[in-house]
């Protein structure tokens, strides 16, 4: 198992204002409260792991950012945030609000020629794939798409409440987040655990989701994680 942790695979959470509660920008709040900035150019290089917000580093999409704030709801643009990607990754985790965009971002993904990836939507509502019930899955794989559902089981957990996974605002989350690069045990961690296993099928380290959950574990309890926040903090201080 150490030596995946050796193996290296380099990790881009690309994220925009994808819901009316713009959930992607609270994730970046996070971050910064967190003491992280956006992306610094050579931090997948040099650390690994990089957090892309869309109207920082999307030379095209930026321009449309103010006016999506204006309007305060869902447009066209969610649809393409997924599809044009500036890292180029042949291989994503892509949420979605629901079904029927599930269905077409999918379809696009796999005629853009993405290797790998899920596109996935909760049947609570969440853009990730949920431990309190099914999850709608769009499974790409060199040019084909095939639906499926995913059920906690799948990852060997029991169904976790709604109100397990609810955070706060950001300092309540960046709490969240502390205590779960911790070790700390619980619904939050499952998902974290869940989302990170998908991700890893995806990106082809591993075969099953359950060879992810116990990569991403020993990740957690091992401190790796948390080292790489640490480093992603440090460099981006450092590099301006």
């Amino acid at each position: 198992m150490s030596s995946w942790l050796r193996r290296p695979t380099r990790f881009r959470l690309r994220t925009n204002s994808a819901t009316p509660q713009f959930a992607s920008q609270h994730r970046y709040r996070v971050l910064h409260a967190y003491h992280r900035e956006s992306f610094r150019p050579g931090c997948l290089r040099e650390v690994g792991i990089g957090f892309l917000f869309a109207p920082h580093v999307h030379t095209a999409m930026k321009h449309a950012n103010p006016v999506r704030l204006d309007l305060k709801m869902r447009t066209f643009f969610n649809l393409l945030g997924p599809l044009t990607n500036p890292a180029g990754a042949s291989a994503q985790l892509a949420g979605v609000p629901s079904e029927r965009a599930g269905e077409l971002i999918s379809g696009a993904l796999a005629a853009l020629g993405l290797v790998r990836g899920f596109v996935v939507h909760g049947s609570d509502g969440l853009d990730e794939i949920t431990t309190t019930g099914p999850t709608l899955v769009f499974e790409i794989h060199n040019g084909t798409v095939e639906r499926r559902t995913l059920e906690p089981a799948d990852f060997a957990l029991h169904p976790a409440s709604p109100k397990d996974l609810k955070g706060g605002d950001s300092a309540c989350n960046v709490e969240i987040a502390l205590a779960v690069l911790g070790g700390a045990r619980g619904p939050q961690r499952d998902i974290v655990l869940v989302n990170a296993a998908a991700a890893l099928v995806a990106a082809g380290r591993v075969d099953t989701f359950l060879e992810g959950m116990a990569i991403g574990t020993v990740s957690i309890d091992s401190g790796a994680a948390r080292r790489k926040v640490s480093e992603l903090a440090e460099f981006t201080a450092r590099v301006k």
